[in-house]
This record gives structure tokens, C-alpha cells and sequence, in this order.
């Protein structure tokens, strides 16, 4: 398998540089941190969700994820303060490069009737939220562990200024946004 890493150090930063005309080549944009995040609602019921989707996104992503809890209580949705809500996992280094790898040349592919990501996730500042339907797209997780079928969103942190650095960034690094 292909060090994502070190062909974005040997082949796509010296283009992506000359290609924005960077003036050195620690103003070149690149990939800081992904962010997994699972809300699961529906946790407030079943107390055993929390363990199995943490249980899921420990194999997908490669590490344990954090347990987020409610801050305050709402009582229209039987909600009280820090009851456990979701899940997050934060990527970095080698785990972040892997995941990406994982993401773009096995899961996405997939994915039924798929012609790219959408290009509406960016936020203005450089970031991009995809929300992945169904956990059942990687082939690491076995289907004896689904119990049912959710979703999760996954935030690619750049250090691009703006969308068009970032887009040219994730597009270089092989992420399939659609065409058109």
C-alpha cells in the first residue's frame, strides 16, 4: 500500500506550491487533522448503542473514540446533563493519512451509484464536511457487528485559507469530487 505522506511530501506539495505560487513552501496548504463525528441520538434509550458504534468507529478509523455528552439538559427531548450523546474521534499523522487512503480508493468506490463527493461541504475557511450515509461502505468492519445502519460525518481540517486552496489540496491527495 502507497504512504500517502510521503508521495504528498515528494510529488504533490512542489506542484501544489508552483501551482498557487506559494513564496515557500510552508505556505503550501495541507491536510492538519480529521475529525469523526457520530451523533446518536438515540443513545437516551439504549445505553448499549454508545459501545457498539464506538466499538465500529474504533475499526474503522484505528482508534478509540471520545464519548461526547450533553452539556446542558433539554426536557422536550428527555435529555439531561451529560448523558452520553455521541462520539468523536480526532485523526492525526499516519492514522489521518491512512484513513484518507482507506476513505478515497476503497470506501467511497463503494458506494452505490456514486459520482463523486459533493463540493457544497467546504466552509469558507478551508474545511470539508462529508457526511458518509452508512458505516457499511469499509470493508474492515464485520457485518456480525452492525446492529443497524448509521452514519457519521467526517471534517478534513486544512491550513488552506480559503475553499479553492483546500479543493485543489483534497483533489491532489485523490479525493473524487463530482464533476460539473
Amino acid at each position: 500500500m502507497i504512504d500517502l505522506y510521503q508521495e504528498y511530501k515528494n510529488t504533490i506539495e512542489p506542484k501544489l506550491m508552483k501551482e498557487l505560487n506559494c513564496p515557500n513552501i510552508m505556505a503550501v496548504p495541507r491536510l492538519q487533522k480529521i475529525v469523526i463525528n457520530c451523533g446518536l441520538g438515540e443513545a437516551l434509550t439504549d445505553k448499549g448503542v454508545i459501545d457498539k458504534m464506538a466499538k465500529q468507529i474504533a475499526i474503522i478509523v484505528g482508534q478509540k473514540p471520545q464519548v461526547n455528552r450533553a452539556k446542558k439538559s433539554i426536557s422536550t427531548f428527555k435529555l439531561r446533563e451529560g448523558d452520553a450523546i455521541g462520539l468523536k474521534a480526532t485523526l492525526r499523522r499516519k492514522r489521518m493519512y491512512d484513513f484518507f487512503l482507506r476513505l478515497t480508493s476503497i470506501a467511497l468506490p463503494r458506494v452505490r451509484d456514486f459520482h463523486g463527493v459533493p463540493k457544497s461541504g467546504f466552509d469558507g475557511r478551508g474545511n470539508y464536511t462529508l457526511g458518509i450515509a452508512e458505516q457499511t461502505i469499509f470493508p474492515e468492519l464485520e457485518y456480525s457487528l452492525i446492529d443497524k445502519v448509521r452514519g457519521f460525518s467526517a471534517t478534513f481540517v486544512t491550513t488552506a485559507k480559503n475553499d479553492h486552496e483546500a479543493k485543489l489540496l483534497l483533489e491532489a491527495l485523490g479525493m473524487p469530487f463530482e464533476k460539473g
